[in-house]
């Protein structure tokens, strides 16, 4: 097996990894064919074949429950506005945290697969694969919460500032995830569909919506891609990784299983991806947490290629 490419000790900022990826003949078997990359450029999302064993996601595992109790390694300087960043104190809620990979050095060897990049770089078309967020996710065995419910939303849309619409998402659940643990759902070829002009700020976060609204908001652009609503829960076996385009529309049931639903959404950008300017429909700056975070360009904008935060997974042809 690959492993991660390399990192020196530091208490403070990561070390830069090696610039050097290469898979086994073993690890090359397990890349999607270009089938089923034209597949994924259709569908939207790809269900991979085994990138993790059981030893990898063990690990990781611990590592997060490590994380829960107060464990990092370093924390950013500056606390963005919209971070996402569980605590106890905040109940038995769907947890989010955000940036995990750059707070925890075991949870970053694991994410930062060399395979996961290679998987990622063939569906998206690239060159280079780098970390653009990576937020671990622990859905509670409470299905009346109402956190637990994902409503529709694509990601692309909170990030308006990134230049790339060949970003992606690695969904890494720790387990066997299906439906009764509210596993990731995909709207199929929905990645495809012109976006019916709109003048509501989407980038509001899903959680801070209205459901109903999200629904309606579905169903209104689909309806302008004269397409149907075609929902296709993922059931991902322990190991396997589900991708989906930066603009496919996804969300997920409640946890009806008597165990927590683990996973770690690992956001991927292409290696032209770059800051943009970017406004909402009321003229105002749109932004991502990363502006407050990342080091500058020669020319002042946020540095989406900061290798601090947004590391290298991939890089080459696979």
């Amino acid at each position: 097996m690959t492993t991660a490419p390399e990192f020196a000790v530091s208490r403070s900022e990561p070390a830069l990894p090696r610039a050097e990826f290469v898979l086994t003949p073993a690890e090359r078997a397990l890349l999607p064919t270009p089938e089923e990359v034209a597949g994924y450029r259709g569908r939207g999302w790809y269900l991979s074949r085994r990138l993790f064993t059981d030893e990898e996601l063990d690990t990781l595992e611990a590592a997060t429950e490590r994380y829960y109790e107060g464990h990092r390694d370093r924390t950013l300087a500056v606390r963005p506005p919209n971070l996402a960043s569980w605590e106890p104190s905040h109940g038995p809620v769907q947890r989010h945290n955000d940036y995990v990979h750059y707070e925890s050095e075991a949870i970053a060897a694991i994410l930062r697969k060399p395979l996961v990049g290679a998987v990622a770089a063939l569906l998206a078309g690239a060159q280079e694969i780098r970390i653009f967020q990576s937020t671990l996710i622990l859905k509670p065995p409470v299905p009346e919460e109402p956190s637990n419910q994902v409503p529709w939303h694509f990601d692309k849309h909170y990030w308006h500032t990134s230049s790339s619409d060949d970003m992606l998402t690695a969904f890494i659940p720790f387990h066997d995830c299906g439906v009764a643990n509210g596993t990731i759902t995909m709207v199929d070829g929905s990645n495809r569909w012109r976006e019916l002009p709109s003048g509501e700020d989407a980038t509001r976060h899903f959680a801070r919506r209205d459901r109903s609204e999200l629904e309606s908001i579905l169903a209104a652009n689909a309806h302008h891609n004269g397409e149907q609503v075609r929902k296709v829960p993922v059931v991902i076996p322990r190991g396997h990784v589900s991708f989906h385009h930066c603009r496919t529309y996804h969300g997920s049931g409640a946890n009806l299983a008597d165990t927590p639903r683990r996973a770690v959404s690992l956001h991927l950008q292409d290696g032209a991806n770059q800051y943009r300017h970017a406004t909402r429909p009321d003229g105002t700056p749109a932004s991502y947490n990363h502006d407050v975070v990342v080091r500058r360009t020669a020319d002042g904008r946020p540095d989406y290629a900061d290798p601090r935060i947004c590391p290298v997974i991939w890089r080459g042809t696979p």
